[in-house]
């Protein structure tokens, strides 16, 4: 799994131009499964990313979690994480889990955040989607399960 993380003040995503769906301070996270992820990695996914110390204490050091702060993510399905861009100028998906799978495990990755008591707003899998962010610092980090050590290399 491939994650993108963007603090911020607030964010919000529009499904297919009609619907919209705001969180405030907080985290979004663009979530990409790959090919022979697994449920153990959606579990260690929501653990580290509820964990992280990203958001500022009194003293505007990063020593604040999600946990510790309350605040929200907006949870971005994204398949284009999972691309393989070495060769050629157009990127290849096929790194990317079959829709079906990815979905299954895009939303057991929603299921841990909620139950570690995050407050998570969700895009909409498979769908158009707007995503619009006020970003804060900014703090942007890429978590990739591979480099946790977790997952073997897709070549």
């Amino acid at each position: 799994m491939r994650a993108v993380l963007q603090r911020v003040l607030s964010a919000s995503v529009e499904i297919e131009r009609q619907e919209t769906r705001p969180i405030g301070p907080g985290l979004v996270v663009f979530l990409g499964v790959l090919k022979g992820d697994t449920p153990s990695l959606a579990k260690l996914l929501a653990e580290k990313i509820t964990g992280l110390r990203v958001f500022s204490d009194q003293d505007d050091k990063l020593n604040l979690s999600l946990s510790d702060t309350g605040a929200e993510v907006l949870a971005i399905s994204n398949f284009t994480l999972g691309t393989d861009c070495r060769k050629g100028r157009r990127p290849s998906f096929d790194m990317a889990a079959p829709p079906e799978e990815a979905r299954a495990l895009y939303q057991l990755f929603v299921q841990e955040l909620q139950a570690l008591g995050v407050r998570v707003t969700t895009g909409e899998f498979g769908a158009y989607m707007r995503v619009t962010a006020e970003n804060d610092g900014p703090v942007t980090l890429i978590l990739d399960t591979e480099k946790l050590g977790k997952r073997p290399m897709n070549t």
